[in-house]
């Protein structure tokens, strides 16, 4: 059975705010009415982070809302969620985490080709004011090219 889903949630201020160096793919561990919500696109990566607790990679502050149909089972909007990766790829993520000035932040949340919940993730360093400037200005570049060449 093949699912055909266009979820496709982005988190924009990661690229903007971060210098992303690795990228991972993780599944969730989720609730039946969370990945409702998340096929009905009801879901925000605004202030999302992971964080490790216990050797357990988590995401903190995702928000998805509560399903419509939901009965007195719904979900909490807010709750940590389990990221699911394989040892190899936590301890990897776990190292990159405890040299200064990195973090994991979640990028895009994704429906894949089985119809399960994915997180991207990245291994990310906060930029200077002056990077964004010029993040800003590179961006502004692109799109004034993207217009010469238009007309």
């Amino acid at each position: 059975m093949i699912h055909t889903s266009n979820v496709n949630i982005k988190n924009k201020r990661a690229t903007f705010d971060y210098e992303i160096s690795d990228r991972y793919i993780a599944g969730l561990q989720l609730y039946g009415t969370e990945i409702k919500s998340i096929r009905a696109g009801k879901a925000s990566l605004v202030d999302t982070y992971c964080l490790f607790e216990r050797g357990e990679l988590w995401v903190r502050n995702m928000h998805i809302a509560t399903y419509f149909f939901g009965t007195y089972n719904n979900h909490d909007v807010k709750r940590d969620r389990k990221l699911l990766l394989n040892k190899r790829e936590l301890d990897k993520l776990e190292k990159a985490t405890k040299e200064t000035g990195y973090t994991i932040v979640p990028l895009r949340l994704f429906i894949n080709e089985k119809g399960l919940a994915k997180l991207e993730i990245g291994v990310a360093r906060g930029k200077k004011n002056y990077d964004k400037r010029q993040s800003l200005r590179e961006k502004d570049d692109k799109r004034d090219m993207d217009r010469a060449m238009k007309y």
